[in-house]
């Protein structure tokens, strides 16, 4: 299900995108599927995408700071005003994680630049799966220095909440590694909060 389109970028690893609505699509995402720490895809081709998580949001207003008297209703704009644009929206922060290339996870740096206008998709449980899982079906999150280092004061906010989601998929025996780094976190997240 696309959700967003990119439109910018901050550097290799690091886009922005815009939610789709009414003027894009009938049938627009609701604001369930681009919470964050949303798993999201961008296909290359059909055997291929790129894979990244949401991890911030921007509001874009436009008519806040427009206070000029209007000649016309917002109802009536349609009619009497069809070239006008409602031009409010929501912008995304992504992150790239890696790939999915012929169904095998590269976690890491992709190699591949998004264009502008690619479209944004919601991951579904199977391509998160698949997407954190090695060679042998085990869990891995090699990503995990990447998010620290780009998401700023998101990032172990954002690591707690992949964990979270990954719990509910993985395996018996990646559960409890899964708990030990998630109270690892919490006891840095504790510590590095106190001030001496």
């Amino acid at each position: 299900m696309q959700i967003a389109q990119i439109i910018n970028s901050n550097s290799h690893v690091d886009y922005v995108a815009r939610v789709i609505d009414k003027m894009d699509s009938n049938n627009p995402p609701n604001s369930e599927d681009y919470g964050f720490a949303q798993f999201v895809s961008l296909k290359i081709s059909e055997e291929n995408s790129i894979c990244g998580i949401i991890y911030d949001s921007i509001l874009v207003n436009p008519e806040y700071s427009n206070f000029g008297p209007r000649l016309s209703p917002k109802t009536e704009l349609a009619s009497f005003s069809p070239d006008y644009l409602n031009e409010q929206g929501i912008l995304l922060g992504i992150l790239l994680l890696g790939s999915l290339e012929n169904g095998k996870s590269v976690q890491g740096l992709p190699r591949r630049i998004v264009s502008a206008g690619q479209k944004v998709e919601k991951m579904s449980e199977a391509q998160i799966k698949s997407f954190h899982a090695d060679g042998s079906g085990s869990l891995q999150i090699h990503y995990y220095s990447q998010v620290i280092a780009h998401t700023a004061l998101f990032g172990i906010t954002l690591i707690e909440a992949i964990l979270d989601q990954l719990t509910k998929i993985a395996l018996p025996e990646d559960v409890q590694r899964l708990s030990v780094l998630k109270n690892s976190l919490v006891w840095q997240r504790t510590v590095g909060g106190m001030r001496l």
